[in-house]
Parts: structure tokens; C-alpha cells; sequence
């Protein structure tokens, strides 16, 4: 995986992929360094925003989503992922922290994702059979 800046040396853009809550209240965590430093926008918990990917893995109240519900929010991220070949997305193990779910729960949703998607390591380990 390249970094964020060797990324820009080579004029792609990064995109940092965080695990949000559908209020964008990113307080903690990776959404609340998306806000930080990559463009997270207080009060909007889905898409791109700034240099970042909001996947909603809590509701309104911070409760954890279903899984069949951030597998929606997945599926859609793909799909933005496949029509914006220019950018590099990088993946944090979304859900697998504050949301309380493991690797092997959510892993499984970025199967057959494009090669501008770059997972973390635990995704892939699960993805490939290693975990």
C-alpha cells in the first residue's frame, strides 16, 4: 500500500475510508481523525467529504448498525470506488472497533472490490483464508 503522500507524488488521490455513525458525529476514533485531517464533515455520517469516505457502521443514537445494513453502505462505497478509478481508497477495519463487529464479519463485504481500494491487512488476511 502506498502512502498518502507517495500517492500524491504520483498525482493520485488519497481517500481515507472511515467507519461513521449516521448523525456525523465523528468524536472518536478514525472519524474523529478523518475530521482532523482528511475533510470528515461534523454532522454528515455518509460519502465523501473532503479527502474521506464516511461507511455509516452506527445509527442516529450510536447504536451498531445491522451488518445487512453496512453491507448496503459497502456495496455503495464499491460502486463509487469503481466510477472514481482516479483516487486511491484506503480502508480502515471499519466496524471492527467502536461498532463491535470482527474481521470476519465485515470482510466479506469488500469481496470484488477494484484494485484502487486498498484494505487493511486483517480484511485481506480474511478474505483470502488466512484468518
Amino acid at each position: 500500500m502506498q502512502s498518502e503522500q507517495e500517492s500524491q507524488k504520483s498525482g493520485v488521490s488519497s481517500i481515507f475510508v472511515f467507519g461513521s455513525n449516521l448523525a456525523g458525529r465523528h468524536g472518536l476514533g478514525a472519524a474523529l481523525y478523518a475530521m482532523k485531517k482528511h475533510g470528515a464533515i461534523y454532522g454528515q455520517g455518509v460519502g465523501l467529504q473532503g479527502n474521506s469516505y464516511a461507511i455509516p457502521t452506527k445509527d442516529w443514537k450510536l447504536r451498531s448498525l445491522p451488518l445487512e445494513d453496512i453491507e448496503v453502505y459497502v456495496s455503495k462505497f464499491i460502486l463509487f470506488a469503481k466510477n472514481n478509478l482516479e483516487k486511491e481508497f484506503i480502508v480502515t477495519p471499519i466496524g471492527c472497533g467502536l461498532a463491535g463487529y470482527s474481521f470476519k464479519q465485515i470482510a466479506p463485504f469488500f469481496k470484488g472490490c477494484s484494485a484502487n481500494v486498498k484494505l487493511p491487512q486483517e480484511f485481506i488476511d480474511v478474505l483470502l483464508g488466512i484468518r
